[in-house]
């Protein structure tokens, strides 16, 4: 399903407010919306709402082989989720223009930023190495999906906690949280993303 496109007295009505340094729901231009946090009942999983948008971070690992090119990395795999519950205009099963332009832009934002450090992520050089994965699920839609996601995302990270290894020899033992405390994520820094528009190239 595909958005509608605005009417021109709508695209008026928008100018107008806009031209008033007001929104539509009666913030100043510069006013950013109420941010929310939670975090769930397990590690890693995090909940963010930035006005009435909504998106869910659940973050979660394996042991992998790394790849020939970095054999002292570990891995980070970012997946973002749009589904019509978010918004109509999404369609289930694949992501939409909006959704590929998300994703990159948050693998950018998170994974190429190294905020997280992927040599401590790995347990036997060349051979095992942890991946950490992220899903991001929007839950609902009303603007500001990049900021919320990317929040949800980085919050989730520096939430999470992996399983302790002991590496004896060529054995490598994965403990328990009853066993051995949970080990969190080596986090460099916190990327966040802050998105603005401009209209009328600026005039408005």
């Amino acid at each position: 399903m595909k958005e509608a496109p605005l009417s021109s007295c709508e695209r008026a009505f928008i100018l107008g407010a806009l031209a008033e340094k007001r929104r539509l729901d009666g913030r100043q231009a510069y006013d950013y919306r109420e941010l929310r946090i939670g975090f769930g009942v397990d590690r890693g999983g995090c909940h963010v709402q930035i006005g009435e948008t909504r998106v869910l971070a659940q973050v979660s690992c394996e042991v992998l082989v790394p790849r020939q090119t970095r054999p002292n990395e570990g891995m980070l795999y970012i997946n973002l989720e749009l589904s019509p519950m978010a918004c109509p205009t999404f369609e289930p099963g694949k992501l939409s223009e909006v959704g590929v332009e998300v994703n990159r832009a948050l693998e950018r934002c998170v994974r190429d930023s190294s905020c997280i450090d992927l040599e401590s992520l790995c347990i036997v050089s060349g051979e095992k190495v942890w991946q950490i994965r992220v899903d991001v699920h929007v839950l609902n839609h009303e603007g500001n999906i990049m900021d919320t996601a990317c929040i949800a995302a980085i919050t989730a990270l520096a939430h999470f906690r992996r399983p302790d290894v002991t590496v004896c020899g060529e054995d490598v033992t994965i403990h328990t949280a009853e066993e051995k405390s949970l080990v969190p994520l080596t986090v460099n820094h916190m990327p966040l993303s802050v998105t603005f528009s401009f209209f009328e190239q600026g005039f408005v």
